[in-house]
């Protein structure tokens, strides 16, 4: 259930942010929290990480499908311990369903944290990131020790 309800909260968190984002911001509209080091800038991603493959949302989408079926059919083998992993699993899961769901509604993905140094990105995009590092940092120390 720990996995479940991450994932839960993730896209909750996610697309809350994405609808206040699109709600006070125009697209392409910038605001500086510190001037050229932080933004918050609205645009939408046609593509995955960096822009990578723009407008192929259908590729994305399935991989998505294949994640969630890889879910429920490994979900009772999910290592309970440490307490970290259930918890990468489900921000994978969150934030894979936060994007997939802007690609059903837009055909692309609400970003908007802007360092200027480093492609714009959202909550979704730290989930996924922060979700597959616990998991390979879980399988390299289980394999070191």
């Amino acid at each position: 259930m720990q996995t479940i309800y991450a994932a839960i909260t993730v896209v909750i968190l996610d697309q809350l942010t994405k609808y206040m984002v699109t709600s006070f911001f125009d697209l392409g509209e910038t605001l500086p929290l510190i001037p050229g080091i932080f933004h918050l800038t609205y645009i939408i991603n046609p593509g995955a990480a960096f822009g990578i493959f723009p407008h192929q949302s259908a590729f994305f989408l399935g991989i998505v499908v294949l994640l969630f079926v890889a879910f429920l059919w490994l979900r009772n083998k999910i290592p309970k311990e440490p307490f970290y992993f259930p918890l990468a699993v489900g921000f994978l899961l969150g934030g894979a369903f936060g994007n997939a769901i802007d690609r059903v509604r837009i055909q692309g993905v609400i970003d908007f944290f802007d360092f200027r140094i480093w492609p714009i990105f959202n909550v979704a995009d730290i989930a996924v990131c922060v979700g597959v590092a616990l998991i390979i940092f879980y399988f390299w120390r289980t394999n070191n020790d």
